[in-house]
């Protein structure tokens, strides 16, 4: 006898639902009317003789009844998304990464032609974003995230601590001498990273001239100041100060000459880059390969052209 289940529509109203714990937020996603969202779950209810989402104050929950399906419910969406994407692709592959715009422009983009050589069948899709997409329910593969490492429900996989240091271009002391020791930074116009993580510190030039022994003299109240890391190294390409720059952001600049790091002073960050994606989705091929590549580019550190002296703020 053939399979009687109830319509696709009330399925997925109630799976979204389920995941927003309201009305409101899943209509949002639905792009429909909440009572229409509500007609949906009401008649999946009556339609099993159970009921599925108990209101409360804040919102919705599931009842045993509704939690005793909905990792199926979800997993069976996932094999109708897969199922519509490879009657569609015609052999398309691609893989969408999430990833912090300031890694995004100054270290990723200029590395992917690598990957296209060795994986000339995959397209990638970069979608540069500072929000955390859900990537067990989402069109998004794999994201790349900076912060501590700890992502429940994902497989996270370290690609490098961050580290940082001052920066300069040649053209800001065009005709005047170089920056030879800390004390030099005194009358020098400075870049700030305006960043304030909801957990760990993140340093700025009070704590790097600390660390080198400078306690007057410097002007750490004044510069330019950025909220984002890539603009931070911009500003500092441009000839427009010295910034106090990431490693990952400046280092194809330093390789290519348009910022000089003038000390080998470096302090550690509490954080660093991470690529994850959904424990479920982890063997597929397609994103072990992109997850391979770039452990495997993370891993090419450049020749340092100073010692390895550095100061954790871990």
């Amino acid at each position: 006898m053939p399979r009687r289940l109830p319509p696709l529509n009330s399925l997925r109203a109630f799976e979204v639902v389920a995941r927003h714990e309201t009305f409101r937020a899943a209509a949002e996603e639905l792009h429909v009317t909440a009572a229409a969202v509500i007609q949906q779950v009401n008649a999946l209810e009556d339609q099993l003789g159970r009921k599925l989402l108990r209101r409360h104050s804040r919102g919705y929950s599931l009842t045993p009844d509704g939690a005793a399906g909905l990792e199926h419910l979800r997993n069976g969406f996932d094999q109708l998304s897969s199922a519509v994407e490879a009657m569609t692709s015609g052999g398309h592959r691609l893989v969408t990464v999430s990833a912090v715009p300031s890694l995004s422009a100054e270290w990723l983009v200029p590395r992917l032609y690598r990957f296209r050589e060795q994986f000339p069948d995959i397209d990638v899709l970069l979608h540069p974003s500072e929000e955390l997409v859900d990537l067990e329910h989402s069109r998004v593969d794999l994201g790349i995230r900076y912060g501590s490492g700890s992502y429940p429900g994902l497989l996270s996989e370290r690609l490098f601590y961050d580290e940082i240091f001052p920066v300069y271009s040649p053209r800001m002391l065009k005709g005047r001498r170089p920056l030879k020791k800390p004390s030099d930074l005194r009358g020098q116009p400075l870049i700030h990273t305006e960043w304030t993580p909801e957990t760990g510190h993140w340093p700025g030039w009070s704590d790097w001239l600390r660390a080198a022994g400078i306690t007057t003299g410097v002007n750490v109240g004044k510069g330019l100041r950025f909220s984002d890391g890539a603009l931070v190294i911009q500003a500092a390409v441009s000839g427009q100060g010295v910034a106090l720059g990431s490693k990952a952001l400046a280092v194809d600049h330093l390789a290519a000459g348009r910022l000089i790091r003038p000390f080998e002073l470096s302090l550690v960050t509490d954080f660093a880059y991470y690529i994850v994606c959904a424990k479920s989705r982890a063997e597929e091929p397609d994103l072990v390969a992109f997850r391979r590549w770039v452990l495997s580019e993370a891993q090419r550190e450049p020749r340092r052209e100073m010692g390895k002296s550095r100061h954790s703020h871990r």
